[in-house]
């Protein structure tokens, strides 16, 4: 019979493998920390080839359980705020809004952080707790604070964390909001992603400290950012090599926005097919042109939505004498125009990585800049 510590043990030697584990501290505690203690409701999985997408549940007596734990995948934990696998019985459409992050991203980002034994970290989203217990077990509990906004999720990981012998800080409310937190720390970590940094997280900061973030946005796209704070309200770093993707921080999700009517109208040639924003980076710099828009669909059929102003740009499979996709834009934004003059001077700089780009942050702005700090930039939406 498989047991927990032989999977944590060939899970740690598959992560070595692969790369996303080098540091030896973290090996130990990725082979210290069971992860089926912060799943012990069961979790959801997606069925392949549904749309909507419908999630079934593994919950704890089901044979694969314990399998299906320790492979490297985000397991789904709630859906729609509210629902965990307990209460799923059948296939089910709805939104995740809480997961148990993939092992190897864990892992890798608790590594690039770069903290050592006694230093003080502040962890943006506990999440089920597994990856605070990881911080626990290399840094010690004294030296671990988290804080996770949603208080069912915030009691049950406390109470896997407790049953394991943690002891770390736990706070609940809004990790974005800086009056919930006092302290002073050597470093940030956070496991949702934001649209811009919050400032109060760099008060936190002491000078010289590092703040590991995803930055992301309503076109769905993401870079992962390390920064070092320099001062008060002021940061600088870059975006690192590789994909991260986290669920956006609820503050920082898409307000409610009417249903869309694409009415008809003229187009306009486009540079580039639209199904460009299908890549991974493409979509994040046309995100860092127009943060305020939503995308839908995908291949030529693109659909942007300015949440604020209601301007549309959509495409289908029109084109013009030319041969160039046809592009219709309504509303005071001409949210296509701006993504076009951003993918062209991403294209002119050889199409990089978001590993290319790097972020400054001042007390009056926060700018996402290409190549270095004179290169093109675009401001985050403060």
């Amino acid at each position: 019979m498989t047991t927990s510590q032989g999977l944590r043990d060939a899970l740690a030697d598959r992560l070595r493998a692969s790369g996303d584990l080098e540091d030896p501290a973290w090996m130990r505690a990725a082979q210290g920390v069971p992860r089926e203690v912060f799943v012990a409701d069961g979790f959801m999985r997606p069925l392949p080839g549904t749309h909507p997408t419908l999630y079934e549940a593994v919950k704890p007596a089901d044979a694969d359980w314990l399998e299906g734990v320790y492979e490297d995948v985000t397991l789904i934990t709630q859906l729609d705020g509210h629902i965990s696998a307990l209460d799923v019985e059948a296939p089910t459409a709805s939104d995740p809004t809480s997961s148990s992050t993939l092992p190897s991203l864990v892992l890798r980002m608790w590594q690039q952080l770069g903290v050592t034994s006694g230093q003080r970290v502040l962890e943006i989203g506990t999440g089920t707790g597994y990856s605070t217990a990881l911080g626990c077990h290399r840094l010690g509990d004294a030296n671990i604070t988290s804080v996770e906004v949603d208080p069912d999720n915030a009691e049950r990981a406390a109470a896997a964390l407790k049953s394991l012998g943690y002891a770390p800080k736990l706070l609940v409310g809004d990790g974005l909001d800086a009056r919930l937190i006092d302290g002073s720390y050597d470093a940030l970590i956070a496991t949702c992603a934001v649209r811009y940094i919050p400032y109060g997280w760099l008060d936190q900061i002491t000078v010289g400290g590092t703040v590991l973030v995803t930055l992301g946005g309503w076109m769905g796209a993401y870079g992962l950012a390390k920064l070092t704070v320099t001062g008060r309200g002021c940061a600088t770093g870059r975006f690192l090599p590789g994909t991260t993707q986290f669920m956006i921080a609820r503050p920082h999700g898409r307000p409610p926005r009417p249903p869309l009517v694409l009415l008809s109208g003229p187009g306009k040639g486009s540079p580039f097919s639209p199904a460009l924003l299908d890549d991974w980076t493409a979509r994040w710099v046309a995100q860092l042109a127009v943060p305020n828009a939503e995308r839908l669909g995908g291949g030529v059929h693109q659909v942007l939505s300015d949440v604020g102003t209601g301007s549309l740009a959509y495409s289908n499979d029109r084109v013009d004498d030319d041969g160039k996709p046809l592009v219709t834009q309504r509303g005071p934004i001409p949210l296509w125009d701006r993504v076009s003059e951003a993918l062209l001077q991403w294209q002119e700089a050889g199409t990089p990585h978001q590993s290319g780009f790097g972020i400054t942050i001042t007390p009056e702005s926060q700018t996402v800049w290409l190549g270095d700090e004179e290169g093109p930039s675009w401001r985050l939406p403060v």
